[in-house]
């Protein structure tokens, strides 16, 4: 039986919590750079995907570890990446003065099917993900009903559908799942009085009109070749927003060219001016399916049927089959509210491969056409020339 009790006191080193924590900014914005193609608002939540993909990290074995641990910018050892990632977990939950921050995980497993006890136990104590089982050979609508449920709950209703028709079916076996949520007040909130409608110029030169906040206040703010940036802080003053504003005309190539050691640089910069600082309230929601933006950041090993999964059963059955993202921001006078989940599908590989066998059906044969559920016959025949009427 897995050990179900969650470490809350995990013996981190401060230098392996500063590199999981580096390793997952530069994750967050390789990432970025994949997804940045799609066209529209662009919101995900990084942290959400990380870990829910360390949770199906912490079964992989051989090169699919290998592959994992260089497209999620994993530097430690799974010795001290999991506990490292439970630390991070517990200091951002004790977090809270002004907002509210909550980060879950969750595994739900095949009935019938044997998980191994380590890897369970790396789930329960450093992830606080128990195993429920459910039916997904039976039921796979109703599973998918029960996963959806729980993302909903756990991100204030804010997440729904996480997981789409189709999605989960009778071969599936396990999935991993994580939801954020974030909600805050600013430090120095914007007053509604001052919020008016304003231009705001598009990508193709076009004009919409927008409500637009105003405040003047000291923030830290930084400006460089092609960019300003300013960081608003939340009410107790432990984490914050900061924007980055590439120059008029000059987005696509800022764009481009932002990743982690780039955003940290503009961060080491940030010095408190006084800032008379107008900016758009939006509220928005994005979804996305993982699977081949994982695969061009260098894990292909992950979605094929040669992973390597054996920590999870003991057999090399296993692979991700999709990674399924939802997440949703709102900006406004007051602060900020934020939600994301993640889902990790994975599924059984081929059976070992078998001399086939040679089925011609090259001389009279009959058929019949059935509903498979209820095992009705809808039509039946017969061919005796294919050629003929």
């Amino acid at each position: 039986m897995a050990d179900t009790r969650r470490i809350v006191s995990p013996p981190v080193m401060v230098s392996d919590l500063a590199d999981l924590v580096s390793g997952n900014s530069a994750f967050a914005w390789d990432l970025y750079q994949v997804l940045r193609g799609r066209e529209g608002n662009l919101f995900c939540s990084p942290a959400s995907i990380s870990l829910a993909l360390a949770m199906a990290h912490a079964g992989a074995r051989g090169e699919t570890q290998e592959q994992m641990t260089q497209a999620l910018h994993f530097a430690l050892g799974p010795d001290r990446l999991h506990p490292a990632f439970n630390r991070l977990d517990l200091e951002l939950a004790r977090r809270g003065k002004g907002f509210r921050l909550s980060i879950v995980n969750a595994i739900w497993g095949q009935e019938g099917t044997r998980f191994l006890a380590p890897y369970l136990d790396i789930l329960a104590a450093q992830y606080g993900a128990g195993m429920r089982l459910l039916d997904f050979a039976v039921a796979p609508e109703r599973c998918r009903a029960i996963i959806n449920a729980w993302a909903s709950d756990h991100t204030g209703g804010r997440i729904r559908d996480l997981i789409p028709p189709g999605a989960i079916h009778r071969w599936t076996k396990l999935i991993l799942t994580n939801a954020v949520t974030f909600r805050a007040a600013w430090s120095t909130p914007f007053k509604t009085a001052l919020t008016a409608d304003d231009r705001f110029f598009l990508l193709d030169g076009s004009e919409s009109n927008v409500p637009m906040m105003n405040q003047i206040e000291s923030f830290a703010y930084a400006e460089g070749r092609g960019y300003r940036a300013v960081e608003l802080p939340y009410d107790g003053w432990e984490l914050s927003m900061v924007i980055l504003l590439p120059k008029a005309g000059a987005f696509d190539a800022f764009e481009a060219a932002v990743n982690a050691t780039k955003v940290e640089a503009i961060l080491q910069r940030l010095s408190h001016r006084r800032v008379a600082l107008t900016m758009p309230r939006f509220l928005f929601a994005s979804g996305f399916r993982l699977a081949e933006a994982l695969v061009a950041m260098g894990m292909p090993a992950a979605f094929s049927e040669d992973a390597d999964f054996t920590g999870m059963t003991g057999k090399r059955d296993l692979f991700l089959a999709d990674v399924i993202h939802k997440a949703f921001v709102s900006v406004d006078e007051e602060g900020t509210e934020a939600a994301a989940a993640t889902a990790a599908v994975m599924v059984p590989g081929l059976a070992p491969r078998e001399t086939p066998v040679d089925l011609r059906v090259d001389h009279p044969f009959i058929f019949l056409i059935r509903d498979i559920k209820t095992g009705a016959v809808l039509f039946v025949g017969r061919v005796v020339d294919p050629a003929g009427t």
